[in-house]
């Protein structure tokens, strides 16, 4: 699992990149996090406002800094999706 926080490195940034690395290791999941800072490459997602959460190139959060908790079950509904469509 691939997960990119997307944002220019503003605090909300950080602490989306803090929230998710808990969150990661909470469910024990096995995901690679990259920040992505690069307006130009933020700009392909067609997002207005950050920061921005993707899994596997799917937006699933932006504009807020959802809890730790959240973005952990947000994280097993999309490895959920993904083991149905496979």
């Amino acid at each position: 699992m691939i997960i990119k926080i997307l944002g220019t490195g503003c605090p909300n940034c950080k602490k989306l990149y803090e929230n998710t690395k808990k969150a990661i290791e909470m469910g024990q999941v096995a995901a690679s996090i990259y920040k992505v800072e690069d307006v130009r490459e933020i700009m392909k997602y067609k997002v207005m406002t950050t920061p921005v959460l993707v899994i596997d190139e799917k937006v699933v959060f932006k504009g807020k800094i959802p809890s730790p908790e959240d973005i952990l079950k947000t994280i097993f509904n999309e490895m959920l999706n993904k083991n149905k469509d496979s």
